[in-house]
């Protein structure tokens, strides 16, 4: 005897039979202790998804501690072993509880004891410490549950939790400078990432800070004010250069003089204009009249436009750099230029950063490697002290096991939601209403191509719709039709509604059928409805094909009689009725109605001649005959109808053969019946006539059996 087998004999196991196999009662505290004992042979389910369900996924992602999108018997082994390990008695969770009660949470052990004091901790700070259960909705705002001045293993420090204030001053700084992230207690802090890019930042400054400060003499030739002084320099470099060209080119040439200055044509538009000396028509004229080697005055003779810069240039940067003058010359530029070359070539190294806004010797004191030191040891001891976060983790996982957990047994360890007409399971995603049916076996498929290789192993009558709703999201689904006629489903494209489990509804296309009996009663009468379908095919068929020769006929005479028309030709004189002919074919019809006659006779005077109650049992044997094939093979495809393809498809490890029996089939389909005590009328005003040709087939028949009676002598 095996070990499984063994320990199982510990734990007296109760089972019930439904969907074709036996499944295990999971109904008390028991059960849950030993469900480790059970042999897995026995689980209905191996392994599910995480994803796709109507299921908390949360839930299953605690439960999936392996992080693989998979649940399977060992991790929820683990999740049932733990729950049963922090609870004083087990059985709360048949209770259905939508929380986590204090009393039975087991305090007699330290794990018990850390789970009680974190959930009373946790009402406390919510202002219920009366309480006395823990919900996920105390637990949904992480933000109530977490002190800024605690660590709480996020890895990220508000400044609340610095004790030193000079500390406490670096962090907000940082967090000015580089910004920040959510502390778990909702407050803004700085990660171990943001306190790197700050630091780097600020050395990379501070070094380009002492580059300057160590070649003072070169770089600020004017000290503090030489980055003013060159940025005005630099707003009037191109007009001075540009004056000094044009009197370079006036030395060269006489001639250009006059041409370089400004015509006397360009002074007679501005005169029709309102002036003013910021207007850029007058900016765009010389800095000054134009002269051969002459040099620049700076007094008098400027163009009103650029005065008052220059003005500001000969205080700020001219008289520092050369002393007082009235005129400078272009040697003197060049001089007064080459000044702010070494500054120029400085400021092109300075690193693009956000720590630039505070003052250099601040930000000497902010960034020392003492003070990077003491936040890296915070972020660390944060990071690795996540005791709080440990117990809250554990407090949520406490309160969705004592909530979620038999739920998730029962559409695992069993399918007794599936079978049990009073729930739903896991995997039914809502309800399809479609041709006056409704179809409550439907799930989410998310690869439909991939969906439909195994699905059709069913043996289940399968539509795949396409599901959208306005700003939603559309999804595919597959529903399952187990009971009406389906010969309207035999095309896509039909559309219906789908209501998901909250109630919401969407419009819902059929984009694919997989065809499959529904029911015997409907495999009796397929066959005689593909006849029709055949004979109304060939009907309209043969119809079309006569039209479409009378069409062409038509037009080929209509053709022919204009082509002679206008051509002159006389018409073909038509050919005299040849009777002949004619009487052949009378003859062969005849011949034909006599034969069918005559079979027909046959057939009624063999009947006639078996005793009264032989001719329906010869009826019913003809029908048999006819459908009975159809209908054996329905039977057995409904016999064999199974659960687990559908569920395999999605991703599901399917233990067993859940079948879907003819009964229980019916019930995952609903067709419409009228209310009880609810009354109608059989009249309907509108209703199609009888068929006179009915009548005469009738009739037909009459004469027949009458001619078939007389020849035996019967009348």
């Amino acid at each position: 005897m095996s070990t499984t087998q063994t320990a199982s004999a510990t734990h007296r196991w109760r089972f019930f039979r439904s969907g074709g196999f036996d499944q295990v009662r999971i109904e008390t505290a028991d059960d849950l202790r030993h469900l480790g004992e059970l042999d897995q042979k026995l689980w209905s389910v191996l392994g599910c998804p995480t994803s796709g369900l109507e299921f908390d996924t949360r839930t299953l992602q605690m439960i999936d501690s392996e992080g693989d999108g998979q649940i399977r018997s060992p991790e929820l082994i683990a999740a049932v072993n733990w729950t049963c390990k922090v609870l004083k008695d087990p059985a709360v969770l048949f209770d259905n509880p939508q929380g986590l009660p204090l009393r039975a949470i087991d305090d007699s052990h330290p794990e018990g004891v850390k789970l009680l004091a974190t959930a009373r901790q946790v009402l406390q700070n919510l202002g219920a410490a009366d309480a006395d259960m823990v919900t996920l909705a105390d637990l949904s705002d992480p933000t109530r549950l977490f002190e800024p001045h605690h660590y709480n293993g996020d890895g990220i420090i508000p400044a609340a939790l610095c004790r030193d204030p000079a500390l406490a001053n670096v962090v907000e700084q940082i967090m000015a400078c580089c910004g920040s992230e959510t502390d778990r207690s909702g407050v803004p802090g700085i990660s171990e990432a943001l306190l790197e890019a700050f630091f780097a930042q600020a050395n990379c400054y501070l070094e380009w800070c002492t580059v300057g400060a160590d070649n003072a003499a070169d770089i600020l030739p004017l000290g503090e004010n030489t980055a003013v002084a060159a940025a005005l320099f630099t707003s009037v470099e191109a007009k001075v250069e540009d004056f000094f060209t044009r009197c370079r080119l006036a030395a060269f040439d006489a001639r250009a003089t006059d041409p370089l200055n400004p015509s006397e044509p360009s002074y007679v538009a501005l005169s029709t204009q309102t002036l003013a000396t910021t207007g850029s028509d007058i900016a765009a004229l010389p800095l000054a009249l134009v002269g051969a080697d002459k040099p620049l005055p700076l007094n008098e003779g400027l163009n009103p436009a650029w005065a008052e810069r220059m003005a500001v240039l000969q205080i700020q940067v001219i008289e520092p750099l050369l002393g007082k003058r009235d005129h400078i010359t272009p040697q003197e530029w060049a001089t007064i230029a080459a000044k702010f070359v070494a500054y120029a070539a400085w400021m092109a190294t300075k690193p693009v950063t956000t720590v630039e806004t505070i003052p250099t010797d601040t930000l000497r004191t902010l960034a020392t490697e003492a003070n990077r030191q003491q936040l890296q040891t915070l972020i660390e001891t944060d990071r690795n002290d996540a005791t709080a976060a440990d117990a809250i983790d554990q407090l949520e996982r406490a309160v969705r096991y004592t909530r979620d957990l038999v739920t998730l047994l029962r559409n695992f360890v069993t399918l007794s939601d599936f079978y049990n007409s009073d729930n739903k399971a896991i995997f039914q995603a809502g309800t399809l209403y479609l041709d006056q049916r409704s179809c409550i076996l439907c799930m989410r498929v998310n690869d439909m191509a991939k969906h439909a290789k195994l699905a059709p192993l069913s043996g289940a009558f399968l539509l795949y719709c396409e599901c959208s709703r306005k700003g939603e999201k559309p999804f595919q689904i597959v529903a399952a039709m187990t009971g009406g006629d389906v010969d309207d489903m035999l095309v896509a494209g039909r559309n219906g509604v789908f209501y998901d489990r909250q109630g919401r509804d969407w419009n819902a296309t059929v984009v694919k059928v997989v065809e499959n009996p529904v029911s015997v009663r409907q495999a009796f009468w397929s066959p005689y409805k593909r006849i029709a379908r055949m004979i109304s095919d060939q009907i309209q068929k043969f119809a079309a094909s006569r039209d479409k020769a009378v069409e062409s006929k038509g037009a080929a005479a209509v053709a022919d009689g204009a082509t002679k028309a206008s051509s002159g030709t006389a018409p073909a004189v038509p050919q005299p009725f040849d009777i002949a002919k004619f009487a052949g074919i009378f003859a062969a019809i005849g011949l034909a109605l006599g034969a069918i006659g005559t079979a027909l006779a046959a057939v009624v005077s063999g009947l006639i001649s078996l005793p009264f109650w032989q001719i329906p049992l010869v009826f019913v044997g003809v029908m048999l005959l006819i459908s009975g094939p159809s209908m054996l093979l329905a039977w057995f495809k409904l016999r064999q109808r199974n659960l687990g393809p559908l569920l395999d498809a999605n991703g599901w490890a399917v233990n067993t053969r859940a079948r879907i029996n003819i009964p229980f089939g019916a019930s995952l389909t609903g067709i419409p019946r009228l209310p009880a005590g609810a009354s109608r009328t059989v009249e309907d005003r509108y209703a199609e006539k009888g068929l006179h040709w009915v009548r005469y087939i009738f009739l037909v028949a009459a004469i027949i059996a009458f001619l078939a009676l007389w020849q035996r002598n019967l009348l």
